[in-house]
């Protein structure tokens, strides 16, 4: 996924002079066809991120289209006063692209792993989140994202992983896709999470229960006509993420549904990290499962909330 955006950047900016890269201490072999070819419009900065997002800002403000690349948790922990005060504040064309969201950088312990960046920028006004499932929503993602308004935060998986979107499906940002339907259920996801909750619906599938699945890979702004429109069909909501049940998309979908006003009340629960953080090193599958985010686990929960 990461080298899919990546090489999108490089391929936007072939046909637009305004499109620059930023850099902060990546591999030096991070998109060397764009530093051949494009050399005044490729930085790559040190280890002082929060001085490229100022950067970032100037140059957005004289009209350019940026793109920064970093760790996810150094864009949103780092930055967050200069994001919030230089991109959001002045709505620039500035796209935060943060490698690692979740747990991809599991190895590295709490300090790397991005459970809470989408709670983060959702508390910013005018930032638009992304979190696509896969390499080939990336792909239709980006293009999009030039001259969309306002800043962007893209949250990266860790490459590899299987696609499961439709390619005949057009990509906008702010709308939701239902992968498949059913009236017994709805789970709503985001980002690579759309995969296990594919598998979980299947494994549900075969034994006579038949949900709905909503693949969200705008976080904010949310498409709450949409989700109303498919909470409405259904008994019980089931959210899953790779993130805090704090004020990621969880939260995001229960102020939507509380404020709904259904005519019969839904059965609700987020699946996601705890409130915590993580106490063990490992793969991201293997934190995954120990925080009970599997196929089997969330098709577990989804049944229990459907049978009431």
């Amino acid at each position: 996924m990461r080298k899919t955006c990546l090489e999108m950047v490089y391929e936007l900016a072939r046909d637009d002079e305004r499109i620059y890269f930023v850099g902060s201490d990546l591999g030096v072999g991070t998109l060397q066809q764009f530093k051949a070819e494009m050399p005044d419009r490729y930085l790559m900065e040190g280890v002082s991120e929060a001085n490229i997002i100022g950067l970032a800002a100037g140059l957005a403000l004289e009209g350019r289209v940026l793109y920064i690349n970093t760790i996810a948790t150094f864009l949103t922990r780092r930055c967050f006063e200069q994001v919030a005060l230089d991109l959001c504040l002045h709505n620039v064309k500035v796209r935060l692209i943060g490698s690692g969201g979740g747990l991809v950088y599991a190895p590295l312990g709490p300090t790397h792993l991005a459970i809470e960046d989408l709670a983060i920028f959702r508390a910013l006004p005018r930032m638009t989140i992304l979190a696509p499932a896969d390499a080939g929503e990336m792909r239709r993602l980006m293009p999009m994202t030039v001259d969309h308004p306002g800043p962007i935060y893209i949250r990266l998986g860790k490459g590899g992983d299987p696609i499961v979107t439709r390619d005949d499906t057009p990509f906008e940002i702010g709308k939701a896709y239902v992968m498949r339907e059913g009236g017994d259920g709805l789970i709503v996801t985001t980002g690579v999470m759309l995969k296990r909750a594919l598998d979980a619906a299947e494994c549900l599938s075969a034994v006579g229960i038949e949900v709905t699945v909503m693949h969200m890979p705008t976080v904010k702004p949310l498409d709450e006509a949409l989700l109303r429109t498919c909470a409405a069909r259904v008994p019980a909501v089931l959210t899953v993420e790779e993130h805090t049940i704090v004020g990621g998309l969880g939260s995001a979908v229960a102020e939507v549904l509380a404020e709904s006003n259904f005519s019969h009340p839904k059965r609700f629960r987020r699946m996601g990290l705890p409130d915590a953080f993580p106490d063990q090193y490992g793969s991201q599958d293997s934190l995954l499962s120990r925080y009970g985010l599997t196929a089997e686990a969330i098709g577990t929960a989804m049944r229990d909330l459907a049978a009431g």
